[in-house]
């Protein structure tokens, strides 16, 4: 029986703490030899697997009664059951304080895992006290007892040291008897024992409990919990001796950091359990596996020495993860792994309200064997490899195995449902559609791919289209910022970089500025297709999460004058990850928008996006100033001018940035299904003329923008030294991107090709202004021309935006006049989106040719007037192309803008 909704049946506050704190106590017996298996193992010459094999023993156990205890539990009363486990475990774990040899130690494991089996006892206990919408945060709650694992590391080894291993043993098992008292003191029968008790009926007999295990889902299921819930217990019982092996850390400290690990990994489970009630177990599992890949991929990598032939001999240097850096990532990865093990359990008693304690118990078997096998690996593999950290190598192939088969599992249900035409009706794992009982209701997701989207239909948009739309662009915007300001912020960077003992010539740094652009502008031709592939919400969540690689990277490569070039190179190419994040952005953000706001919505989400190179340029200079975050951050560098300078905040300051950026992503963004299409669907924009010219044009406005971002602080730097540049750089980009954001409208009300134009035009007065002002030597003049070469190209990137809707529609009603009406509006839907995410692509190349313009004709000729010339005749073709070809009298867009121009402008901004 599932009670339905309402409140929880009397007693259940007081089933819930109490079964919390037995299952804490249970939990910290049942990893008891994490500590004292350190001692033995010392005392006995245990190998690496032996040890694994002791320390895993107690997890076989509990695992393997788990299925058989949760059944005891159904049919007898988790009240009872649990009292009686803990007396049990707490005999066995008495007895282990007499055993002498390696074999009694293993037989006395085996009784010592009893105590693991009270998870699915507790499990069938509590969710009869509640309704199925408070089940997931109690049983979140519940579960936190899983910080008993954090207890044993940081008292069991003060106890060890003080009276030896085997007085940890009876403590502790005197600890479980009086909790067992205590328990049944404070508890009474579950609501189902109670009624079963009055109308005199019977329990299900054991074949009917196990029947439902028959069902080949419920195995899958599991194997989720064999990451989220056995890989935390592995790496419970493994961080002490991991830490003492690498580290070289005594027993006492690397117990109680091995805590810093369990403590969030156990009590957040509470808070995974209220986010899978609001936001569903499938969201939150998303983002744990996409985390732990990102975390255990940082954890697997060796320390590394490497040595180079340079060409002024070998060049050695060396990667490892110190301590603090570790500790911090392992609580990440703690943090998530306690969100999916709540989500995990979430769904249970939703769908087998009657069989918790079958299908309870052989979820957790599973994770718990989890927790079994993988110390024995990661001892084997220590044997085998000689490197410790092969056990984070296995996880990272264990989670991404997993994230990769829910995906598409996800994906393979959601085609499903859409054919079906019951796209609304996907359940939260949609891989458990049709599982569990008869006239069980499968919860609705709550989010996730909207199939219904209509923003051309009044109605529908005043209705909640808007509001949908805004909140996606809102959540876009903010990561684009952050994409931004990674992908830029080399700028500031390579300027300082020689002040720090770097021995870089100047082309080596013009290069290190230009390399971002030219990853991110390559990067923007892939990526301006995957949304449509992806969905929006997967794809910016993933973007997003990927910017973490660079902003960690530059974090430790700054530190070190010995660094290698090569790295520096490597780094500045993966700064190109959020460049090319704008393509995607830009591509997902036209799909939600009516034409008549597209405009306006693109100028917002890219004008507020740009503003990540300002708040780069202005927030680089000023944490690079300071100690931000102290001892975790890493010791300072000395400049050429004696100030003290923590370069490596350029990268870390951006780092808990990306992370709010990627969960806000995944918890708040939408898919629209209707713009799901192939990459050859969307290929079809390269055999269009305008596709081309756009990317002309386009190159004109956002490559001056980026191109400029990127070189003009070492420009001024070289043409005017005796000038701090650096204080100003934020200023241009910062004019750019509010011009962008603020001016959308304005090409919605007199059309993108008429204020192109005049874009181009005012582009061509700035450059020629620069120029006059370089060869004056005066650097105000200079950069008031700057900025107005910035605010001119902010208008314009708007503006040529806003064409590329009409120019498609026009092209699609020319080309595919046979089509319905219906179906050439969606067909120029999907190859604006694409048209758009393409230019972009090509104009982004602006950041690699503009610093490298400058870079080479300063070299060539001492000045950058070579490039500034180019740089005319440049803007000149693209304001007489602009004329031609779109607003002059012969241009496709003439008569479209003059009728935008004699109606009034929509008074609703985006």
């Amino acid at each position: 029986m599932i009670r339905g909704s309402g409140q929880p049946a009397p007693g259940a506050s007081r089933a819930l703490w109490s079964s919390t704190i037995a299952f804490t106590v249970c939990f910290a017996v049942w990893t008891i030899f994490s500590i004292i298996g350190i001692g033995v193992k010392e005392r006995l010459g245990l190998s690496e697997t032996e040890f694994g094999l002791l320390v895993g023993t107690p997890i076989l156990t509990g695992s393997l009664t788990r299925v058989i205890l949760g059944i005891w539990a159904d049919q007898f009363g988790g009240r009872r059951v649990f009292a009686g486990v803990m007396i049990a475990a707490a005999i066995a774990t008495f007895l282990t304080s007499y055993a002498d040899t390696y074999g009694e130690l293993l037989v006395a494991a085996l009784g010592v895992g009893i105590a693991g089996g009270g998870f699915s006892v507790g499990v069938s206990y509590v969710s009869k006290f509640f309704p199925k919408e408070k089940q997931g945060l109690a049983l979140g709650i519940f579960g936190a007892g899983n910080v008993g694992a954090a207890v044993t590391k940081f008292l069991a080894p003060f106890v060890m040291v003080a009276m030896g291993w085997q007085a940890v043993a009876q403590v502790w098992a005197a600890a479980l008897i009086v909790t067992s008292v205590l328990f049944l003191a404070f508890t009474k029968e579950d609501p189902e024992q109670v009624e079963r008790a009055k109308s005199g009926s019977k329990a299900a007999a054991m074949s009917s409990q196990l029947a439902v295990l028959r069902n080949l889902q419920v195995w899958r299921f599991a194997l989720y919990y064999f990451f989220v819930f056995g890989a935390f217990v592995a790496l419970a019982l493994w961080l002490p001796r991991y830490l003492m092996g690498v580290y070289h850390l005594d027993v006492k400290t690397a117990g109680m950091l091995a805590a810093f690990y369990s403590v969030p990994a156990s009590l957040f489970r509470i808070y995974g359990g209220k986010l899978a009630d609001r936001y569903g177990a499938r969201s939150v599992l998303y983002v744990t596996f996409g985390i732990s890949v990102l975390t255990t991929f940082m954890l697997s990598y060796p320390p590394t020495t490497y040595i180079i032939d340079g060409v002024r001999g070998p060049i050695t240097f060396r990667t490892e993860m110190g301590l603090v850096p570790f500790l911090v990532t392992i609580f990440v990865l703690g943090f998530f792994m306690s969100l999916g093990k709540a989500a995990v359990f979430k769904h249970i008693p939703v769908y087998y309200p009657n069989h918790v304690g079958a299908v309870g118990g052989l979820v957790g078997m599973v994770g718990g064997l989890g927790g079994f096998v993988l110390p024995l690996a990661f001892g084997a593999l220590n044997d085998l490899t000689g490197v410790w950290t092969s056990c984070f190598v296995l996880l990272f192939v264990l989670v991404s195995v997993a994230l990769a088969w829910m995906h598409f599992a996800i994906r393979q249900m959601e085609r499903s449902a859409i054919r079906a035409g019951r796209a609304g009706q996907v359940p939260e794992l949609p891989e458990m559609r049709g599982l569990g009982e008869p006239d069980i209701e499968i919860p609705a997701r709550r989010a996730g791919p909207i199939a219904d989207w209509r923003p051309e239909d009044e109605e529908f948009w005043r209705s909640g289209g808007r509001a949908v739309a805004r909140r996606n662009l809102w959540i876009s915007t903010y990561c684009l910022m952050l994409s931004f300001a990674v992908w830029m912020v080399w700028s500031v960077v390579v300027a300082r970089l020689p002040a720090i003992g770097f021995d870089f010539t100047t082309d080596q740094l013009f290069w290190l500025a230009a390399l971002p652009g030219l990853s991110g502008a390559t990067l923007r031709i892939f990526y301006a297709f995957l949304v449509p592939i992806f969905g929006g919400r997967l794809w910016t969540t993933l973007s997003t999460g990927s910017l973490l690689i660079p902003a960690f990277g530059i974090g430790y490569a700054v530190q070190s004058p010995d660094t290698p070039y090569l790295i520096f190179l490597v780094l500045a190419l993966l700064c190109g990850l959020g460049g090319g994040n704008f393509a995607s952005s830009m591509a997902n953000i036209s799909f939600f928008f009516p034409k008549k706001e597209k405009g306006n919505a693109l100028a917002l989400n890219a004008g507020l996006g740009n503003l990540g190179v300002s708040l780069m340029q202005f927030l680089v200079p000023l944490v690079v100033t300071m100690s931000l975050f102290g001892f975790l951050g890493g010791h300072g560098q000395v400049a050429s001018d004696g100030t003290q300078l923590w370069m490596q905040n350029a990268g870390f300051i951006w780092v808990p940035l990306i992370m709010v950026g990627a969960i806000v992503a995944w918890f708040g963004m939408n898919d629209i299904l209707s713009a799901k299409s192939s990459f050859a669907d969307q290929a079809t924009i390269f055999g269009r003329l305008h596709t081309w010219l756009m990317c002309w044009l386009y190159t004109g406005t956002f490559g001056t923008f980026i191109g400029m971002s990127a070189g003009f602080p070492l420009l001024a730097k070289l043409v005017f030294p005796e000038v701090n540049a650096l204080k100003y750089a934020f200023v241009g980009p910062l004019l750019g991107a509010i011009s962008r954001a603020a001016t959308g409208w304005v090409s919605d009300r007199y059309g993108g090709a008429r204020v192109s134009f005049w874009v181009f035009t005012v582009q061509i007065a700035a450059i020629l202004g620069m120029i006059w002002f370089l060869d004056a030597q005066s650097f105000g003049g200079f950069f008031a021309m700057v900025l107005l070469l910035f605010v001119a190209s902010g208008v314009g990137n708007a503006s040529t935006f806003q064409m590329v809707p009409g120019i498609m529609r026009r092209e699609i009603d020319r080309t595919e006049a046979a089509l319905p009406e219906a179906d050439r509006r969606m067909q120029a839907e999907r190859e604006s989106a694409a048209v758009i995410g393409f230019i972009s692509a090509i104009a982004a190349y602006g950041a690699f040719y503009i610093p490298k313009a400058y870079g080479s004709s300063i070299q060539l000729t001492g000045t950058a007037n070579v490039a500034l010339w180019g740089f005319l005749f440049f803007y000149v073709s693209c304001a007489a192309l602009t004329w031609f070809a779109y607003s002059g009298p012969r241009g496709v867009l003439r008569d479209l803008e003059r009728k935008l121009s004699s109606t009034p402008p929509s008074t609703v901004p985006a």
